[in-house]
């Protein structure tokens, strides 16, 4: 069984993402990666690199691209609001398989048992 707390209310319309959270990492910014379909932008993150000491200076290293997990709070691009949740970029993909059934309310025991 849920308890709310009796300032619940209070709660969620102070809630805010730390600033911390959504600023971009040091020496790298956020790009996407066209996936399978159009509308996949799988996140990325191009890392710059240090130029490597050579006995004649340095050489330039090409930045490195790697997998973001951090979702869309590390793109100076969105405008997070926790209140409002994250955006639904899923559902169309999920659609256009047709082996997926949307259930008319929750069906597990334990979700039962919340509402």
């Amino acid at each position: 069984m849920s308890i709310k707390p009796k300032n619940a209310a209070h709660l969620s319309e102070s809630a805010q993402v730390d600033s911390g959270s959504v600023q971009p990492f040091t020496r790298s910014q956020k790009i996407y990666v066209q996936g399978s379909r159009p509308d996949i932008r799988v996140p990325m993150r191009e890392v710059t690199l240090d130029v490597t000491p050579t006995d004649f200076g340095g050489e330039i290293n090409a930045p490195v691209t790697v997998y973001d997990t951090s979702g869309p709070y590390t793109d100076p691009n969105v405008i997070i609001d926790v209140r409002k949740g994250l955006a639904d970029v899923r559902s169309p993909w999920i659609d256009s398989r047709n082996d997926t059934e949307r259930l008319p309310g929750l069906s597990s025991h334990f979700g039962q048992q919340r509402l």
